[in-house]
């Protein structure tokens, strides 16, 4: 058992963090499944979005401290503070994570790698490693000032103070905050959106620039030369023309174009 579950339905890929009895403790087994999932669904043209999730009432605990005091003993040399390869800002896939219950440490880091998240209102959030002797994960030193900001990022990753769902919204790290119960339907409606209405190479490529911008450190001039160049690549394509068919025609759009086989390199890689 790897404590990931998986399944894919009607173009949705939905992964839910599974050992309930734990609140979902987050394992080294889990963080190698869940990116072999990542990778397998990066190149799946069925798989259009990714929900990532716990099994109730947690979303995930954080670290699996079962060894108590020796938990974050002398590391390894195999010893990575980053478990999930591909981290999920990778994948040409959007990924939203559905953060229905408590997410502490890298519960909270690895969702903070989605490209969107949903989190429940009365539930408790933190980033608390600078507590506990040790320093945040999963890339969170990048992506958590990349999407809230630096001055949120020194309050998260500084203090380790924890906090709820309307908070974490307020800084800028979470889209919405809901009842616990509606965070996983709602996160199922916008993917069930994304498969459908969002063509898939447009969406791989807009995903790709968005979080390479800061990547790389582009600067606005940059972006909009990226911006043209991703266009001349869309643009009198088969999906470009049917975009706006389905739209005048007011139904649903049939994409073509698939990312797992017409993918080219980007022009800044």
């Amino acid at each position: 058992m790897t404590g990931v579950l998986c399944e894919v339905r009607d173009g949705v890929a939905l992964v839910t963090l599974d050992r309930p009895r734990q609140r979902n403790a987050f394992t080294g087994e889990m963080g190698r499944r869940l990116g072999e999932l990542y990778r397998e669904y990066d190149t799946d043209d069925d798989v259009r979005v990714v929900v990532l999730t716990g099994t109730p009432p947690a979303f995930c605990a954080g670290a699996d401290l079962s060894a108590g005091a020796g938990t974050f003993g002398a590391a390894a040399d195999d010893f990575t503070a980053s478990p999930v390869d591909p981290p999920a800002f990778r994948i040409r896939k959007p990924v939203i994570a559905a953060v229905n219950g408590h997410a502490i440490g890298i519960g909270l880091t690895v969702a903070m790698q989605a490209d969107i998240r949903i989190v429940a209102d009365d539930a408790k959030y933190a980033i608390p490693q600078v507590r506990r002797g040790v320093i945040p994960d999963a890339m969170s030193h990048w992506t958590v000032p990349h999407i809230a900001g630096t001055a949120a990022a020194a309050d998260i990753l500084l203090t380790g103070r924890t906090f709820d769902g309307p908070e974490a919204v307020r800084l800028g790290i979470a889209s919405r905050s809901l009842p616990a119960g509606e965070v996983l339907p709602a996160a199922l409606e916008v993917a069930r959106d994304i498969a459908v209405n969002v063509a898939p190479m447009s969406a791989a490529l807009s995903k790709r620039l968005l979080w390479d911008a800061t990547r790389y450190g582009f600067t606005p001039e940059t972006v909009a030369d990226h911006e043209t160049e991703l266009h001349h690549r869309v643009m009198g394509g088969v999906d470009a023309a049917e975009g706006v068919r389905a739209f005048l025609d007011r139904r649903s759009p049939r994409w073509s174009a698939r990312v797992s086989t017409e993918w080219k390199d980007l022009p800044w890689e």
